[in-house]
């Protein structure tokens, strides 16, 4: 299985959004997360209805991002979350969930979204990337402390490409995320194959 986790912007996608996560679905990443940030929640609710019917089977797995409750409600068992959601959500709550990741920025958010109850996290941003403009990226350091501080899997996040994902792996990541270049590919069966032959 792959360990390349993509994460949605519905504004990097040149065409049918629809149309490039049913290309993405071939391709078999390990996620999928459905992070669209910009939308309310009922416009997230409609985008994610459609998404379920379109991972519901396949086998990769479908994560729905940051609306909790409306994930409870469609019957949806994964979640990825920004930490201070994670805090404030009851021990109920994420009992409604099999699969829950944090977004974390430092050693000490990777230890309390572990303790949180966080099944895996995702570090970053970790190189250059057009989605922090002019922000400092944290480095291979940062990434390779956090993987040592926290028992559960850590993906990668800002700026991966196949040049360096090899120094993800070797810093101890269990993977890492992937946006634009999921995005914006017209073949995401071949993109992913870039970071496998590394």
């Amino acid at each position: 299985m792959s360990d390349i986790v993509c994460v949605t912007s519905r504004s990097l996608c040149g065409g049918d959004f629809s149309e490039q996560l049913r290309k993405i679905v071939k391709a078999a990443p390990k996620y999928v997360i459905l992070r669209e940030k910009d939308l309310s929640e009922e416009k997230y609710r409609e985008l994610a209805q459609k998404a379920i019917s379109i991972f519901n089977g396949t086998k990769t797995r479908l994560i729905l991002h940051y609306y909790y409750r409306t994930a409870i409600e469609l019957g949806w068992k994964a979640i990825h979350l920004p930490l201070h959601i994670l805090r404030e959500m009851s021990s109920e709550e994420k009992a409604q969930f099999e699969l829950v990741g944090a977004s974390c920025h430092s050693v000490s958010d990777a230890e309390e979204a572990q303790t949180l109850g966080a099944d895996y996290i995702t570090a970053g941003h970790v190189f250059v990337t057009d989605s922090k403009k002019g922000l400092p990226p944290r480095g291979i350091d940062f990434l390779r402390d956090v993987c040592s501080s926290v028992k559960i899997p850590v993906y990668a996040i800002g700026g991966i490409s196949p040049d360096n994902i090899d120094l993800v792996r070797k810093a101890g990541a269990a993977g890492a995320c992937v946006m634009s270049g999921f995005m914006k590919c017209s073949d995401p069966v071949e993109f992913i194959k870039e970071f496998e032959k590394k």
